[in-house]
């Protein structure tokens, strides 16, 4: 069923557990027992694409190179997984799920990249105040992630390559205004 489900997500689709249950061809019983929910479908699937992601560790102090490591060792993952990733993304914005349920189904909720980002500037911990730390990661939230891409891609027509390296060049310019600024004061 995982695999049925991230292959309908790989084609732009948000499937319900029910549609997965179908393709799958299993019961609607069986599919609704391993998944209750849309949201712990997806949940499932955006895990599965995230894969070693997730594992990601850096023994780099320095707090650049663990950007740039996060980044180039994860982007290549959410490039291959896109549509997966934007399916998500697609269905965490809607008001509720797909398929009409909202008032039984739990609203599917994102948040990987907060533990990602605020272990990838962990070295600034003590350096910068903690305030300052937090703020850090949250900036590179904004750039770090599917959304960035769908902006580069969509938007300004760039291809993944291109796309990845002015992640690279913002999450730099993200760091060193940081810890710039602390130097300053």
């Amino acid at each position: 069923m995982l695999e049925t489900a991230t292959r309908l997500m790989q084609e732009g689709r948000t499937p319900s557990v029910s549609e997965v249950a179908e393709a799958a061809e299993v019961s609607r019983a069986t599919a609704y027992r391993y998944f209750p929910s849309q949201a712990a479908l997806v949940h499932a699937v955006v895990d599965e694409a995230l894969g070693p992601i997730l594992d990601w560790r850096s023994g780099s102090e320095d707090t650049e190179s663990r950007v740039q490591d996060l980044i180039a060792s994860s982007m290549p993952r959410i490039v291959e997984f896109e549509a997966t990733f934007r399916a998500a993304l697609k269905l965490s914005l809607e008001p509720e799920a797909a398929d009409g349920s909202a008032a039984t189904e739990p609203r599917f909720t994102r948040g990987h990249r907060v533990d990602l980002l605020r272990d990838a500037v962990q070295p600034l911990a003590g350096k910068l105040p903690p305030a300052e730390t937090e703020r850090l990661a949250q900036a590179l939230s904004l750039i770090y992630g599917v959304e960035m891409l769908v902006v580069l891609k969509d938007i300004w027509g760039l291809g993944d390559k291109e796309a990845v390296s002015v992640i690279q060049w913002a999450a730099r310019a993200l760091v060193r205004t940081a810890i710039s600024e602390e130097a300053r004061e």
